[in-house]
């Protein structure tokens, strides 16, 4: 087979297509992709025989020319369609940290990394620390040990007071925040009006989208109280966290747009999804989730098969002890444990693995911000499981231990 050579440009070409879509999500892909195109061909033909693919540089990828190349909204807007929305003139600000701007990376690239390790030494209290803040965080969790390692020694941390700026709206993305206390405002700019949007309180992570998609803030983090923060700097995160969701990408992609539940979400909207999931394997008879836990996971079961049961006590003695009864069988493909999330209750069954079972999970944060769209689908599937339950206990539903 010939060696296909990928002509110059194509890929910072297809970045800026694709950066724009995930920013803009349009509901037309096509129709998109022509406006998009067609503005980069007037723009060349307004920059003196600039080639096509350098036209991207209007989009963040490159260092653009002040002023000179027409640009869609840094908010991402998509209440207008008009030309006016994608020719806004460049700001001037775009030309701060032209470094930054103009950085290349292929998470596909399979050679080896030679850049230098990033290390910021660190005292045993500080590791500690800086490992229960990032227990939790999901970009993380994919990750193997001697990358985890990698990025846990490239942190470092950072104090912050009331009224510090973290991030502005609009820079370029420099470093990733895990957060380890302090409370902060999500504040997003529109109009010249400002709006809070969401606050982080002494959990949670922020400023990876920049660094992924290589675009500019998308909001201005302020603290409003005093806090603490261990940074990853930019390269370090697009060498090991960008390169292995881009590998978890290529695992997972096929399967999660074959789940009947996600096939009414855009693309983008799944690719997000790939980007959040984590994967977890079970053995015969291991408890996944227990009847009466607090909720905190949705599952997609990615093989194997998940016995769904349900406590009830005893007719003859209601005292006597509980018994779990399978209540439904689920199998690749499906999913479970979304009713808690939906109803905000403790979990309503346990589920067991039979046999080997892999899930792919997604924590509540994720769930929610990701699987609006899913919700009447998950909602009309929890008024069937509640039918269900009438059917097989009847007037006995009193028999049901909701748990603890």
């Amino acid at each position: 087979m010939s060696h296909i050579q990928i002509p110059p440009g194509l890929t910072e070409l297809l970045q800026g297509y694709t950066v724009e879509v995930l920013r803009k999500q349009p509901p037309d892909l096509v129709d998109f992709a022509v406006d998009y195109f067609t503005r980069l061909r007037e723009a060349r033909a307004q920059t003196s025989s600039v080639p096509l693919a350098a036209t991207t540089t209007a989009f963040g990828l490159k260092t653009p020319e002040p002023d000179s190349i027409p640009v869609t909204d840094e908010n991402g807007d998509t209440e207008s369609e008009d030309e006016e929305d994608l020719e806004i003139p460049i700001p001037n600000r775009f030309n701060r940290r032209v470094s930054v701007c103009a950085e290349t990376y292929n998470p596909d690239d399979e050679e080896e990394d030679t850049d230098p390790r990033v290390v910021h030494p660190k005292t045993d209290e500080q590791r500690c620390r800086l490992q229960e803040a990032c227990k939790d965080i999901l970009l993380f969790k994919n990750l193997d040990q001697e990358q985890l390692s990698q990025v846990l020694d490239a942190m470092f941390e950072r104090l912050v007071k009331v009224d510090e700026h973290v991030i502005d709206q609009g820079d370029d993305g420099d470093n990733f925040y895990v957060i380890e206390r302090g409370t902060y405002d999500i504040l997003v700019t529109k109009d010249n009006q400002t709006r809070s949007v969401g606050q982080y309180d002494n959990r949670g992570s922020f400023g990876e989208l920049a660094l992924m998609y290589n675009t500019p803030r998308a909001a201005t983090i302020v603290a409003t109280s005093e806090g603490s923060l261990w940074g990853l700097d930019r390269v370090t995160f697009r060498r090991i966290i960008v390169k292995n969701n881009a590998k978890k990408r290529r695992m997972f992609e096929s399967f999660i747009e074959s789940v009947p539940l996600l096939k009414s979400l855009e693309v983008s909207e799944r690719m997000k999804i790939v980007d959040v999931i984590g994967e977890k394997s079970y053995k015969d008879g291991e408890r996944i989730i227990a009847q009466g836990d607090k909720a905190d996971s949705f599952y997609i079961i990615e093989s194997g098969e998940v016995s769904i049961l349900i406590k009830s006590k005893t007719k003859t003695n209601k005292d006597a002890g509980n018994q779990e009864v399978e209540i439904a069988r689920c199998h690749k493909g499906q999913y479970f444990g979304e009713l808690a999330l939906v109803t905000n209750k403790p979990r309503a069954a346990s589920a067991y693995a039979i046999g080997d079972v892999k899930c792919l999970v997604m924590d509540v944060q994720a769930f929610e911000r990701l699987l609006g769209p899913c919700m009447d689908i998950m909602k009309r599937n929890i008024s069937h499981y509640e039918e269900q339950l009438v059917k097989m206990f009847g007037s006995n539903m009193d028999l049901v231990d909701p748990g603890e």
